[in-house]
């Protein structure tokens, strides 16, 4: 069973920068594409960036690209998000997501979740 764990959420100020974890663990993730999702009050669910575990490469929404930036680390099972220059519309509860055989931008695709972890940047 896939388990994804974030970790790393808290609060900063606008212009300010916050690294987000995601443990993995439970199978071998060679295959797999992981994404961070986010949501904000009263808003939808929305796609940020993904990464493909085997190639490395990553994609982003417009709205991130150029400010936050995906990686991994193979020997830690482990999903990076840092943000940069952040901004008070980043304010969100961040999630990451993980699925074997989906590698796009829609929520409803991807097989296994974190719990979450929030986000919150001050004017």
């Amino acid at each position: 069973q896939v388990q994804l764990v974030e970790s790393g959420g808290g609060l900063v100020q606008a212009g300010g920068s916050l690294r987000l974890s995601c443990a993995a663990s439970g199978r071998t993730f060679s295959s797999y594409t992981m994404a961070w999702f986010r949501q904000a009050p009263g808003k939808e669910r929305e796609f940020v960036g993904a990464i493909t575990w085997s190639s490395g490469s990553t994609y982003y929404a417009d709205s991130v690209k150029g400010r936050f930036t995906i990686s991994r680390d193979n020997a830690k099972n482990t999903m990076y998000l840092q943000m940069n220059s952040l901004k008070p519309e980043d304010t969100a509860v961040y999630y990451c997501a993980a699925d074997k055989f989906y590698s796009g931008r829609n929520r409803f695709n991807y097989d296994y979740w974190g719990q979450g972890a929030q986000v919150t940047v001050s004017s």
